[in-house]
């Protein structure tokens, strides 16, 4: 990455486990596409449901060369799920456009 990773807490206390678990996913996906010009991961605390426990929503705000890929996921209880499942949908969405730069996608005619 061009520009250092961006990790920031909304409503949750800072913990040296999340923390490192989104630098090291976000190190990961370097691997998939390695021209990533900037990260940014949100990890907040919704309470939107409090009926329903606690909320946590991962975001991932990802700029590459000529575009930009953005996920947003949510789990109930548990901010790990929230993460993988963020990171893992980054990670494909990286490769699908890391296909079309390729030209490996065929585009259709309009």
């Amino acid at each position: 990455m061009q520009i250092p990773l961006q990790i920031t807490f909304h409503g949750i206390k800072q913990s040296d486990a999340l923390y490192n678990a989104i630098r090291e996913r976000a190190e990961k996906l370097d691997q998939y596409y390695p021209h990533i010009v900037s990260c940014r991961v949100v990890l907040e605390l919704a309470d939107r449901h409090k009926k329903h426990g606690k909320q946590f929503c991962a975001r991932i705000d990802l700029k590459v060369p000529g575009g930009e890929v953005a996920v947003t996921r949510e789990h109930d209880e548990d901010p790990q799920i929230a993460l993988r499942e963020a990171f893992d949908a980054a990670r494909r969405q990286l490769e699908d456009y890391s296909r079309e730069q390729r030209g490996d996608v065929k585009r259709h005619s309009a």
